[in-house]
């Protein structure tokens, strides 16, 4: 698909993923519009980038979404593109006593699976409408091999089902193009609590989103996730065993 003179939604826009895609886009002649819940990060982030516009939004704030979804409508009639960036997780231990595991999974789940399919919803009818029209939901490895974020993972596994079926739903009436972006450990902030130091550049994860987009690639397996898919489809109790580290000299030797 084109990847020029789009105007693009990117919610979670302000940090580390989803502000690279932003400038990266913004760059190549598109009109971006970033959401997030804080404003003052939000200004912070669209200081940096040229081309941009900022909305105050929490993707899980049912009245939230609806004032978003009013005000894009009137202001930006012509979107055509949805990035589904925004994410929620907690690292804990799922069976410590105390963990405050259900919250924590409700919370995930909300934020990373059920309200991307509310935004989806509520935009789907302005998407019909334009000629270049897409969807990109953001996944993660963990989609395939769950991780110690075991409510995280789970939130991720139901969002690439989510996204396998509304990309078949949508290709049989409309021209809706569905994308999912699966980065690996990204170093950003969101990640530094699991290590993310260690991780893929985020603008390395952007410029892969983009080049994908341009080639109608529609599942982007960026780095090292394209291994783990591949060892999951060969061995699933071997790819869960690397993914946790669990006799892993047995895997590699």
């Amino acid at each position: 698909m084109n990847t020029t003179n789009n105007t693009i939604l990117i919610t979670g826009g302000s940090a580390g993923i989803g502000f690279e895609i932003a400038k990266l886009l913004s760059e190549k002649g598109n009109n971006v519009i970033i959401t997030g819940r804080n404003e003052e990060r939000l200004n912070q982030a669209a200081s940096k980038l040229n081309n941009v516009k900022t909305m105050v939004s929490d993707v899980s704030n049912p009245e939230d979404v609806a004032q978003l979804v009013k005000q894009i409508n009137t202001d930006f009639p012509q979107l055509n593109m949805v990035i589904n960036n925004a994410g929620r997780a907690s690292v804990y231990n799922l069976i410590a006593e105390n963990a405050n595991a259900f919250e924590k999974a409700e919370d995930e789940m909300l934020t990373n699976y059920l309200s991307i399919i509310r935004l989806n919803e509520k935009l789907l009818p302005l998407l019909k409408k334009q000629e270049n029209p897409a969807i990109v939901n953001v996944s993660s490895i963990v989609a395939f091999v769950p991780s110690g974020l075991a409510s995280y993972s789970a939130s991720k596994a139901a969002l690439h089902s989510y996204t396998q079926y509304l990309r078949l739903a949508l290709s049989k009436e409309t021209n809706v193009k569905v994308f999912e972006l699966m980065p690996p450990l990204v170093d950003t902030e969101f990640s530094a609590p699991i290590g993310g130091k260690a991780g893929l550049s985020p603008t390395l994860v952007a410029e892969e989103l983009v080049s994908a987009l341009e080639k109608d690639t529609f599942e982007i397996r960026v780095g090292q996730t394209e291994d783990m898919y591949r060892l999951y489809l060969s061995s699933p109790e071997e790819a869960l065993k690397l993914m946790n580290h669990v006799g892993i000299e047995e895997i590699v030797s």
